[in-house]
């Protein structure tokens, strides 16, 4: 349910100065490393990858700022109806960049169904779960978080093609990237623990960067 000023009836926003600064902290070098990265990223593609593999990962880079900046924006925004609308974008965002983390993957498995399946799947579903937070906000959220676990792991399924197609150290990063997240989302749920959001947002931070390694070891520098 949601109230007049568009908040979840069942989220309350308690976080004192301290922590909303420590979280305002990991979002700014989030942000930073996005920026910069994606930037370094796209260049040494277009300077060494092929066209497909460009496209790819510029769809990755551009995910990858977009949720870092706008969940900026909506933990540190001031409480308010713009800060319920933004809570609303960085949750389907969050689909969003799973997709797009797939997409340069896909773009060095063999010609053939098998990456052509996974990319579609997975993308449909995070549409359709970015569609699902953006019109139904506050509703579903631990379904939301299993759905994005679920989501992540859906690389399994083609586990034998992504490791024939991919180095080890980066199906190892990818791998690595997959546990941070998922502990992460430990604190994501304590919602007692001081400092919380902040150590969440460190747990998402250093997955993103596991993540980003993956791609340019994998895909750029491959």
């Amino acid at each position: 349910m949601i109230d007049p000023e568009g908040r979840p009836l069942h989220l309350a926003w308690n976080y004192d100065r301290a922590e909303i600064l420590a979280d305002g902290i990991v979002h700014g070098i989030g942000i930073a490393f996005a920026l910069g990265g994606g930037i370094a990223l796209v260049t040494l593609a277009i300077l060494w990858a092929d066209g497909t593999q460009v496209a790819a990962v510029s769809v990755y880079a551009a995910g990858l700022l977009a949720l870092l900046s706008v969940s900026a924006a909506y933990n540190l925004w001031p409480v308010s109806r713009t800060k319920w609308w933004l809570r609303r974008v960085d949750h389907a965002l969050i689909f969003v960049l799973i997709a797009a983390t797939y997409t340069p993957f896909v773009t060095r498995f063999p010609e053939g169904p098998t990456g052509y399946a996974l990319l579609v799947g997975v993308w449909s579903v995070a549409l359709v779960g970015a569609a699902l937070k953006i019109l139904l906000p506050g509703r579903l959220d631990r379904l939301s978080i299993a759905l994005c676990l679920m989501l992540g792991a859906s690389g399994s399924l083609a586990y034998d093609t992504v490791a024939a197609s991919l180095p080890a150290s980066t199906v190892i990063l990818m791998v690595a990237g997959s546990i941070v997240y998922a502990a992460g989302v430990v604190f994501h749920l304590w919602e007692g623990l001081r400092f919380q959001n902040a150590v969440w947002h460190g747990f998402v931070l250093v997955a993103s960067i596991l993540f980003y390694s993956a791609v340019l070891d994998g895909v750029v520098l491959a």
